[in-house]
């Protein structure tokens, strides 16, 4: 009982209320006293109530932040979590190399930067910092996802090492990094378009990388080699960005193939673009023309003809035709660009590259027999290559006597660089078609191929694409110790109601060695413009054959091939290049 007055002294003093002693208090102070005692015990139960509750939300807060804390630590943040799966996936993507063991492609890990709007103290203050040390960031659009209601915002991902540290060094909070996979191609523009590039995620968007996507991602990062050989790519790039530059060419391809196995060696288009930044290249620059454009070929497609009609038996090589004057037909008139106006034989036809000529030995042939030859030659369909780019060709939409004719000289039918390069790769290969590929293939592999043509049908053209560069309209081709054998092709691009005269796709498809082929090359270019030193001219063997010439000089030593010595035919073509210049169509 000695409690109580020590607790009647605090509640009163805590109140100012004066209390008598317990002793002494009346009957009315008992009750107003234990009225109080009542309401005091009640508050303090109260109170401890409340603390229970308090504890137990700050208890459960906490367990949530940790969970969460954890979660964040080993997944990253929720809307990030899918990335990150994927991510992981990514990580096993295999390498990209060339035949010789040069990595094309490869994977780094790399820091991303993210953000928790709920955390950023002031939207704009951080995105202007931000842009400080990054400079390709959007202040706007940055602060506009800063002042959202969501947790998780990608600010820039796949940082240097320096940009991380800078942003770091920016104290700001809110922000995060996270390890992302990034794709990465050491030799940049080179080889562009048959490397391709990925996606954020990883997944291929283009050439090997989209083509050999499954081969990548098999699980266990094993690398893929391709058919190219970076040597050769470098050359043929840089004869071809010389070329277009000298002739102002708006487009240029140029293509390298082994005709026995189809192995593609070489293939440039430009323009061309970064694939470490393809977003940063126009749709034209990320287009492989090698592959995913089609182009009426012009000439060239007279060696097909010349072909069919010698493996149909419907001409041989000293067949006459009579090219004296302009071919009516269908309406139209067939002119030649530089006219003989005589009888011509088979041989004369194709050395002189007559359009009358051309169309009078597959208007002999039959519109069938062409159709059957280039179909055989697989020109009516894309380019059976790995590349998802491949283009299907343009037919005529109805096959008549007129696209008989025209065809015959490679206008009214449009077919991809790679089409036409592996149609002359089966007559360098003795008449046996191999599909072109960009996989190696090994020194003991056996290649099968479909015979389309036989040997002494394709012997005689490969004869005459030698004589063409010897005497013909493909001098400017020449190789010394190397006998290229080709032909030029020049044609107008199509315009509103015909062809456009002043614009042009000139090109020049060639094989070598003559006596023993071995490699085909394509060069083409979209647009050239004469100059000086082509007295104006910018038709195929003005332009294209001299870069051809220059190619093959340049790479038959990388490729092993040996020189053999000068013999009549290429002193002649030498002489008849640099001594009397002529319009070459």
């Amino acid at each position: 009982m000695r409690l109580w007055p020590f607790r009647r002294q605090v509640s009163a003093r805590s109140r100012s209320v004066a209390l008598p002693p317990l002793a002494e208090a009346a009957p009315a102070d008992m009750s107003r006293l234990l009225r109080i005692e009542s309401d005091e015990t009640k508050a303090l139960e109260a109170a401890r109530s409340r603390l229970r509750i308090m504890g137990m939300s700050l208890g459960v807060g906490f367990l949530l932040l940790a969970g969460r804390a954890v979660d964040i630590a080993v997944m990253g943040p929720a809307d990030a979590a899918p990335i990150a799966r994927q991510a992981v996936h990514a990580e096993t993507r295999g390498d990209l190399f060339d035949r010789t063991g040069q990595v094309l492609a490869t994977t780094l890990q790399t820091h991303s930067l993210y953000a928790d709007p709920s955390l950023v103290w002031d939207a704009r203050e951080t995105a202007e910092a931000l842009a400080t040390v990054l400079p390709d960031i959007d202040v706007d659009a940055l602060t506009e996802e800063l002042g959202g209601r969501g947790r998780f915002v990608w600010v820039q991902r796949n940082l240097t090492p320096r940009q991380r540290q800078a942003v770091f060094s920016l104290g700001l909070p809110g922000l995060g990094f996270r390890m992302e996979p990034r794709r990465v191609y050491p030799r940049g523009r080179l080889a562009s378009h048959i490397v391709g590039y990925t996606d954020r995620d990883m997944a291929g968007l283009a050439g090997a990388e989209r083509a050999f996507d499954s081969a990548l991602l098999s699980g266990d990062g094993r690398p893929v080699a391709l058919s190219i050989d970076m040597s050769v790519q470098f050359h043929v790039d840089e004869v071809l960005r010389s070329t277009m530059a000298d002739f102002e060419a708006d487009a240029a391809v140029g293509v390298v193939m082994n005709v026995r196995t189809g192995e593609i060696l070489s293939m440039v288009s430009l323009p061309d673009y970064d694939p470490n930044r393809p977003t940063d290249a126009d749709a034209s620059g990320r287009l492989n023309r090698a592959a995913q454009s089609v182009y009426e070929m012009g000439s060239t497609f007279k060696a097909f003809t010349v072909a069919m009609a010698l493996e149909n038996g419907t001409a041989t090589l000293e067949s006459g035709y009579d090219a004296s004057n302009p071919l009516r037909i269908g309406g139209h008139t067939i002119h030649d660009y530089h006219a003989e106006n005589r009888q011509l034989t088979l041989a004369e036809i194709f050395t002189h590259s007559s359009n009358i000529g051309s169309s009078l030995i597959a208007l002999e042939a039959g519109a069938e027999a062409q159709r059957g030859f280039l179909g055989d030659l697989r020109l009516l369909e894309r380019a059976p290559i790995e590349l998802a780019e491949s283009a299907d060709p343009l037919l005529p939409r109805q096959w008549g006597p007129t696209e008989t004719a025209t065809i015959s000289y490679g206008h009214g039918l449009a077919v991809s660089p790679i089409a036409t390069i592996a149609a002359f790769a089966a007559i360098a290969n003795d008449g046996v078609y191999v599909p072109p590929t960009l996989l190696p293939v090994a020194a003991d592999e056996t290649i099968v191929g479909e015979r389309v043509m036989s040997s002494e049908a394709a012997r005689a053209v490969i004869e005459l694409m030698r004589e063409n560069v010897t005497e013909g309209t493909g001098g400017y081709a020449e190789a010394i110790g190397y006998r290229v054998a080709g032909k030029t092709g020049t044609a107008e691009k199509p315009s509103r109601g015909g062809y456009d005269r002043n614009r042009l796709i000139s090109s020049f498809s060639a094989v070598f060695p003559s006596d023993d082929p071995q490699y085909a090359v394509l060069v083409l270019l979209d647009e050239p413009h004469g100059n000086e030193s082509t007295y104006g001219y910018a038709t195929g063997g003005w332009t294209a054959a001299p870069a051809v010439g220059d190619i093959v000089s340049r790479i038959a030593p990388i490729l092993g091939v040996e020189r053999a010595d000068t013999d009549h035919g290429e002193r002649a073509a030498l002489i008849r290049a640099a001594l009397m210049p002529e319009i070459i169509p």
